[in-house]
């Protein structure tokens, strides 16, 4: 199911379209989603690789990029 996820996030194709290669239904992977989204498993995935890849010498922080976005306060709100 991690496949399939990573599948539809990549592709950019939609959870009904998700072929039939990855042995679940979409539905059944789209329901797992947002259980795994609510117990912080993409920060938690994100961090193991990093650590890995830190430890084998293969990050290179010259390369990174830190995005923001900024949004208007609408009716002088904070």
């Amino acid at each position: 199911m991690l496949a399939a996820v990573i599948f539809v996030a990549t592709s950019g194709c939609t959870w009904r379209q998700l072929p039939p290669v990855f042995g679940a239904s979409w539905q059944t992977v789209h329901r797992r989603f947002p259980y795994w989204s609510k117990a912080r498993v993409w920060a938690k995935l994100h961090r193991v690789v990093l650590d890995r890849l830190g430890a084998n010498g293969e990050l290179d922080w010259s390369r990174c990029a830190i995005d923001s976005v900024s949004v208007r306060a609408v009716k002088g709100g904070p």
